[in-house]
């Protein structure tokens, strides 16, 4: 039986369609990898089942009584609360059960021998089902998960409110484990994951034992933990068994047959419009040509789709930096309190560097007192000459109502209309992208919009902060290239080792600068 059966969806933004027709189910126990390009719509879909968007058209049917669990990392936390309460918040429906039994147990007292009795069997039950959901060990249940996923590190009383973007990416997948629904749905779980961290969820969800829609760019972490893909392309979700290799064998193999199958039509129907076009005034041929006439009329036409623009990233080049890009002495990096011992560092030109090491360590606060725009707790940082500095932050948190022309067309004022466009188009974004507002854009297609800003500003010093996170696996890729091809130097963020290793010339493991305790 279905947990889940959507019919015949359609839905689109403005005139951009996103589905067209669009059916899928989900059956106990599947693990589903939703693939697709940035903006073919993996985190519409996610919305729409979810019932936080309804569709243009089509239905979507839940199996009765089922519990969904959708990690949405624009979830508010509330302040005040500490992760500890957060966690224990998984179980709100057992604290409630508890609330109800200890209310039967003050009604006991004025109770009847026959109200007695249904009470007691009611307490029964309640019990039975507290037990049988772990409520008393909740405590060691709720240690046990922010263990694995790091959360013991950063404390367990500490306000949600001082958390680091991946800290509180952290708390809310742990609260989502904590509730063990009947499906989870998994939006890029792994972007603010250590490498630590993304190796115990690959375990945790190898041996789920419900059913998981997971959506994730990050390949090796989704051929480990799947055996269905669904392919988001062209308003169409079509169903692969097997892993993201399996997928690429037989998606190339579909491709190619249609392919054929193409070209074969296309000559069919040149040499019958030429019979056609040729015979149809003659009157002793005029039956012949009305003939393959009807054959053209009745033939389904096979269209390839179109193909959607490859991201091309080149960095402009700024004239050539001094020898030294940067160096610390007895550098204390933090806000409140200090997350580093005191830090000397030198950069030099040609170097490209690696920070690694556990969220919430410090490492962006590294980068934004290298770059000045914060302000260290002791220490100074000097910068070399002749710096042109291109920053890519992991996250940009203001609302923003320009379309994307507007938003590249703000940095560079002297460029002409085609060519902002074209600028867009090389990142990859189509033009429907690129007319639309920024605030509507995927994760993904909002990432292109940046590097498009960064590749055509001249630079000799690139920083980097967790710039592949939510890039698709063709933009992470070209990125990958352009990256290595880039002669200046580059300070990077990043938890995935398979991009990074053919980028950088070192590794810097700010986990041995850090106060943190590990």
């Amino acid at each position: 039986m279905s947990i889940l059966s959507v019919r015949n969806l359609t839905h689109g933004f403005g005139d951009r369609a996103i589905f067209n027709d669009v059916s899928f189910r989900l059956l106990k126990g599947e693990h589903i990898g939703l693939i697709g390009a940035n903006g073919e719509g993996k985190s519409t879909f996610m919305n729409i089942i979810t019932g936080q968007l309804q569709p243009d058209d089509g239905k979507v049917e839940w199996a009765r009584n089922v519990r969904v669990g959708y990690l949405d990392q624009h979830t508010a936390l509330e302040k005040g609360m500490t992760i500890r309460d957060v966690l224990k918040g998984a179980f709100k429906y057992l604290f409630d059960l508890e609330t109800q039994m200890n209310g039967i147990y003050e009604k006991m007292g004025e109770a009847t021998p026959e109200e007695l009795e249904q009470l007691m069997e009611e307490v029964g039950t309640i019990q039975d089902l507290l037990t049988n959901n772990d409520f008393y060990v909740i405590d060691s249940k709720v240690e046990e998960i922010a263990r694995g996923l790091g959360l013991e590190d950063v404390g367990l009383e500490k306000d949600v409110q001082d958390l680091s973007g991946g800290q509180r990416t952290k708390v809310l997948l742990a609260k989502l484990l904590l509730e063990k629904p009947d499906i989870l749905l998994l939006d890029e779980p792994t972007n603010y994951l250590d490498e630590q961290h993304i190796v115990w969820l690959k375990r945790y969800l190898q041996e789920y034992e419900n059913a998981f829609i997971l959506i994730s760019h990050d390949i090796p972490f989704l051929n480990s933990v799947i055996n269905l893909i669904y392919h988001m392309e062209n308003q169409e979700l079509n169903r692969y068994v097997g892993d993201y290799d399996n997928f690429l064998k037989v998606h190339e193999m579909k491709k190619q047959q249609l392919e054929a199958a193409y070209k074969k039509q296309q000559k069919e129907r040149a040499e019958l419009e030429d019979f056609v076009a040729r015979n149809k005034a003659r009157v002793a041929t005029r039956n012949m040509a009305m003939s393959r006439q009807k054959k053209l009329d009745k033939m389904d036409i096979i269209e390839l789709a179109s193909e959607r623009p490859k991201p091309e990233f080149r960095f402009k080049p700024a004239r050539t930096s001094g020898k030294m890009i940067f160096e610390t002495k007895d550098l204390v990096i933090g806000y409140d309190e200090p997350l580093s011992r005191p830090l000397n560092l030198r950069m030099e030109r040609g170097q490209k560097i690696a920070l690694v090491g556990a969220n919430g360590i410090g490492k962006t606060t590294l980068l934004k007192s290298i770059l000045g725009e914060i302000k260290p707790v002791s220490g100074t940082v000097t910068k070399g000459e002749f710096l042109h500095i291109g920053y890519f932050e992991q996250e940009v948190k203001e609302q923003n109502n320009n379309t994307c022309i507007e938003e590249v067309w703000e940095e560079f004022p002297h460029f002409t209309q085609y060519e902002i466009r074209s600028a867009l188009a090389k990142c990859g974004l189509t033009t429907k992208h690129i007319e639309s507002k920024v605030k509507v854009l995927s994760g993904g297609e909002n990432a292109k919009v940046r590097l498009c800003k960064l590749i055509n500003n001249e630079t000799n010093l690139l920083v980097l902060d967790e710039p592949t996170n939510h890039l698709d696996v063709d933009a992470k890729a070209e990125l990958k290239r352009a990256l290595q091809d880039y002669k200046g130097s580059i300070l990077l963020i990043s938890h995935e080792p398979e991009f990074y290793n053919d980028v950088v010339t070192e590794t810097w493991n700010c986990e041995s600068w850090t106060t943190k305790v590990f």
